[in-house]
């Protein structure tokens, strides 16, 4: 065994004498290898191991506290074997299909230490043995191509840090061409399907001398500007944006650059289009998905749903029947939803949003309508069904999300096989993307009623698009935006003062309520302190509130002392320290230590992720911003388990990337939930984070208690800074255009 690079790392050799373990949809291996003197157990993401194979691998020796010491494989060689035992062991182990020890022991018999070599290159040789065909000894030859050629694309691929795993993809997709397509154009990497960067693609470029005013280059980094630009929410970009941003990145003038686009443009593989004598550039998808909205709904306004007659009357029995009285506002919002098929209801907290809902869901019912609800997120649905009495649903599940033969998600739901409803309520409307309000308003029968619900004073939708608000814009759907504060909400502080927030109005923070705090403090250290204090100590201690059920920490930032990084491992530090006894087992994600007991946060939709309830029903799909406990992890079986409200999803060693610590959690992320009590450091920080309508989302997500803990000045700056985050999209111009 060598040293390695570095006092850490190792590199050892030898033949793998068991597969304990292996999960086929992310690599990871556990297997036993016979070194020099001993037997090590290795494990890590490898590829397709067999018995007698020999391996060169590179890693680090680790403890596990179940499992004692491990090489934790960083890369993995494989070599095949060359004496006559190991083609044996090999052969034998089923690593050729329809080879089993009587012909792996024929095989060698005829050809010796040449047996590989013959069974890939000569099959014509192989099929000359009795009781093997010509078609036969093809099936093997392909098989060990397969083999060699996935072991040769990781080696090669890995050189550029490229994982075992994407090399399987990029194989299934492209074969024994696999590495010669990537010398010819390794920008074929940065495709969705693959999902490589475009930064290791253009390693790989730099590695071969390309010119940097390669078309490739240019038509990938592109596509990179633009896919990295969904991030930020636009569905598109000006063409001088994208031109002058791309030539910068690449380090090339920008007539090149321009020469490029309008190729892609000329041959569709861009859209061009202009908005408000414009021209912006989108990726096909985005602008199909914008454009078919704003058609469906302009199809919905000429083919309304049928008017309910005599509403004054029932507007009046309901009065009567609850004992109050709904203002001009709510009366207009129930009017228009039964004459008009299509309706906006807006407004903030405690304005009656959800007691003007009531009214409308229970004439619809008295009038034979079959109504159904949703929202974006399992926890905005939840509250949606606990506030109006009726079943609501994720959009996803609404919809019926599955898979195709290639495990990408789709909807069942569609324009072929609708929704069975007359009318579709959705909540939380501000925070729902362009591609999945496609796919709901795709599934939306002919005439079917539809009311979007939101606040459009919360931030928008974390996936690109600016659905709300574009459709609000543009004017052609009616919007009836509630803004008087009812009596029994006008005792909340919180909701005061959110409405005060909106108006651009500083909080009176000398009131001492009993649900809005304010505690003046100005050294960061002390701030982030106090915070740990009163999330693990005064809450516990007076409201008897902890950090997993009732307690969330949300800062605008990620970084930093005051930043969610920071304050989770201070949280984690505090109400889940690492065990002595090692009886808490924990795995390393990423910036995190993920411990069992931990509050965890999914920070990207994954439909393949397995869930069971307690009844027995099971289901797939858990979504950004989700917010859970881990359970279980098994490091040596890569299981790891969260429960989620009434739901334990179970997570593989790829998908668990997809989690992080949520004691603390950003504002952006905290969207669609609800918490008993908010917490929240405020500090001066990057001046694009502070603005008013992130305060304002941080507030409305306290239901009983919000704690602002920091400096006057700071809070002074946000609800002064009423910057709108700038999305470009084109839904609004798509649907004023005739």
């Amino acid at each position: 065994m060598d040293n390695y690079k570095n006092e850490n790392l190792y590199e050892l050799s030898g033949q793998v004498e068991a597969v304990v373990y292996r999960n086929n949809e992310n690599g990871y291996c556990v297997i036993e290898v016979a070194g020099e003197d001993e037997m090590i157990t290795a494990v890590g993401i490898m590829p397709e191991l067999n018995i007698g194979e020999n391996v060169k691998l590179i890693g680090a020796f680790t403890t596990h506290p179940n499992y004692g010491e491990q090489f934790s494989v960083s890369v993995c060689e494989r070599c095949m074997p060359e004496d006559l035992d190991g083609i044996l062991k090999y052969l034998s182990s089923g690593a050729v299909k329809g080879i089993g020890v009587s012909t792996a022991t024929r095989l060698i018999k005829e050809f010796g230490v040449d047996t590989l070599k013959v069974l890939e290159n000569e099959p014509q040789r192989v099929a000359k043995l009795k009781g093997i065909s010509l078609e036969k000894a093809n099936e093997f030859s392909d098989q060990l191509k397969q083999a060699l050629g996935i072991r040769e694309l990781m080696i090669y691929l890995s050189a550029y840090s490229i994982s075992a795993q994407n090399a399987v993809k990029i194989w299934k997709k492209y074969g024994n061409l696999s590495q010669s397509i990537i010398e010819d154009n390794p920008f074929v990497l940065c495709e969705e399907d693959i999902g490589i960067s475009f930064e290791t693609a253009d390693l790989i470029s730099q590695s071969q001398n390309r010119d940097n005013s390669d078309q490739c280059r240019i038509r990938a980094a592109l596509f990179y500007v633009l896919s990295h630009n969904r991030l930020n929410g636009h569905t598109c970009l000006p063409y001088d944006k994208l031109s002058i941003t791309t030539a910068k990145l690449l380090n090339i003038d920008i007539s090149v650059t321009e020469s490029v686009l309008d190729k892609m443009i000329r041959d569709s593989t861009l859209i061009l289009h202009n908005l408000d004598e414009k021209q912006f550039v989108f990726i096909t998808s985005e602008f199909k998905q914008e454009q078919f909205i704003a058609a469906r709904i302009k199809t919905l306004l000429n083919f309304p749903a049928a008017k309910i007659n005599n509403i004054d009357k029932k507007i009046s029995d309901i009065e009567n029947q609850i004992g109050i009285e709904y203002d001009a506002y709510q009366k207009q919002a129930i009017k228009d939803a039964m004459t008009k098929g299509l309706l906006v209801l807006t407004g903030g907290p405690g304005t009656g949003k959800t007691t003007t809902l009531n009214a409308i869901i229970k004439i619809l019912k008295q009038s034979g309508q079959k109504v159904m609800l949703c929202a974006p997120t399992g926890r905005a649905a939840n509250r949606m069904s606990e506030l109006t009495g009726e079943d609501a649903s994720t959009i996803h599940r609404l919809l019926e999300v599955t898979f195709d033969n290639n495990e990408k998600p789709y909807f069942k739901k569609n324009e072929r096989h609708p929704l069975n409803c007359d009318a579709l309520i959705v909540d939380e409307m501000s925070m729902v993307d362009s591609a999945l309000f496609e796919s709901l308003i795709r599934a939306l029968p002919l005439s079917c009623r539809l009311i979007l619900v939101g606040d459009t004073n919360q931030l928008p939708s974390i996936d690109c698009g600016n659905v709300l608000l574009d459709i609000i814009s543009s004017n052609i759907i009616p919007v009836v935006a509630l803004n008087k504060i009812f009596r029994q909400s006008g005792k909340s502080l919180i909701v005061i003062n959110a409405h005060k927030i909106v108006n651009g109005e500083m909080p009176d923070l000398s009131n001492k309520g009993s649900d809005f705090f304010f505690i003046p403090i100005k050294n960061r250290e002390q701030i982030a302190y106090n915070i740990a204090d009163i999330c693990t100590r005064r809450l516990k201690n007076t409201y008897d509130y902890n950090l997993i059920n009732n307690i969330q920490v949300l800062s605008p930032t990620k970084k930093g002392l005051l930043g969610t990084y920071e304050l989770n491992c201070r949280l984690q530090e505090i109400v889940n320290p690492k065990s002595k006894n090692k009886a808490k087992r924990e795995t390393a994600v990423g910036y995190y230590t993920l411990r069992e007991g931990d509050k965890v946060m999914q920070t990207k939709n994954n439909y393949n992720i397995t869930w069971k309830k307690g009844n027995g029903e099971e289901g797939n799909g858990v979504y950004n911003g989700d917010i859970g406990v881990l359970t279980e992890v098994n490091s040596a079986s890569q299981i790891f388990k969260v429960r989620f409200d009434d739901k334990v999803a179970e997570y593989d060693g790829s998908s668990i990337s997809d989690l992080e610590l949520a004691y603390a959690c950003t504002v952006h992320k905290s969207q669609g939930n609800e918490f008993d009590c908010v917490v929240m450091p405020m500090f001066n920080t990057s001046p694009q984070l502070m603005y008013r309508n992130l305060l304002y989302t941080a507030v409305t997500r306290a239901k009983k208690m919000l704690i602002i803990v920091g400096n006057d000045e700071s809070l002074n700056a946000m609800i002064n800074n009423n910057r709108k985050i700038l999305r470009y999209t084109g839904l609004k111009y798509f649907l004023i255009d005739n």
